[in-house]
């Protein structure tokens, strides 16, 4: 599908036809490999979810995957140190491609399991990633442009290619990341990832909005609630898909 231009894609996130959105198309478009952006990102939040959790010990740890949708790393990420991970999206398909994959997981999980489990920690994870997400793991509907109803109810939380992409209003990407930072308890680790200056994106043949932000954008939106950011560009532009300019993970600290 040839970019389309922002007059002519303009659209908030509830004009948006998620409930239209095919899961198991955009697994097997964006995920039936791991890509060499894929692995980078795993290797840094590996990295900073182990390093913190080493050095901190407590009470349980909730994690929540804001936007989950059909992207099952980011609750991996964060499996070895959470007693609960909610699994948050808005799009009835997507959540019912959650459930499906807590009740038996699609195979291509496995590989992206293996690179974390380069870190320790992932790899002697007691009965394995899959029993232990099916244990910990909760789908719960939810917008994250709605707003906060407890603030500071989880020790850690993952964002991937969310707010940048379901709407092309710059307020509702600012309001996207603040939401998920609220929603995180002081000192929570986090990593959120964008697709930078992204025109938007087709799964099958609908199409979806995004937001045409920078890396500077990104880092000013977060700083706004978070503390020892550090970002990072991954891959060139147009690696996984036309329209963006490169991927952008951010990891810090509420």
């Amino acid at each position: 599908m040839p970019l389309r231009s922002w007059s002519e894609s303009a659209q908030s996130n509830a004009d948006a036809q998620w409930d239209n959105f095919d899961p198991t198309l955009y697994v097997q478009k964006n995920y039936s490999t791991v890509l060499s952006v894929d692995e980078t990102i795993i290797s840094i939040v590996r990295a900073h979810f182990s390093d913190h959790f080493r050095r901190v010990s407590g009470p349980a740890v909730r994690g929540i995957d804001v936007g989950a949708g059909a992207n099952l790393y980011p609750a991996l990420s964060m499996l070895p140190w959470c007693d609960e991970i909610t699994l948050l999206d808005r799009s009835k398909t997507n959540l019912d491609y959650l459930r499906h994959q807590l009740a038996g997981h699609d195979d291509v999980w496995e590989k992206f399991w293996r690179k974390l489990c380069l870190e320790n920690a992932y790899a002697v994870l007691p009965g394995g990633p899959w029993a232990r997400l099916s244990d910990v793991a909760k789908v719960e509907l939810g917008d994250i442009l709605e707003p906060v109803d407890d603030p500071g109810r989880w020790q850690t939380g993952t964002m991937f290619f969310v707010a940048e992409s379901m709407s092309t209003s710059t307020e509702e990407f600012h309001r996207a990341v603040r939401h998920f930072l609220e929603m995180l308890a002081p000192g929570a680790p986090f990593a959120a990832a964008f697709m930078e200056h992204s025109q938007g994106y087709s799964v099958g043949s609908t199409w979806f909005p995004a937001c045409d932000v920078g890396e500077d954008d990104i880092r000013a939106s977060i700083g706004r609630s978070a503390e020892s950011v550090r970002t990072y560009r991954i891959g060139r532009p147009g690696e996984v898909r036309p329209g963006y300019t490169s991927i952008v993970l951010a990891c810090g600290f509420r």
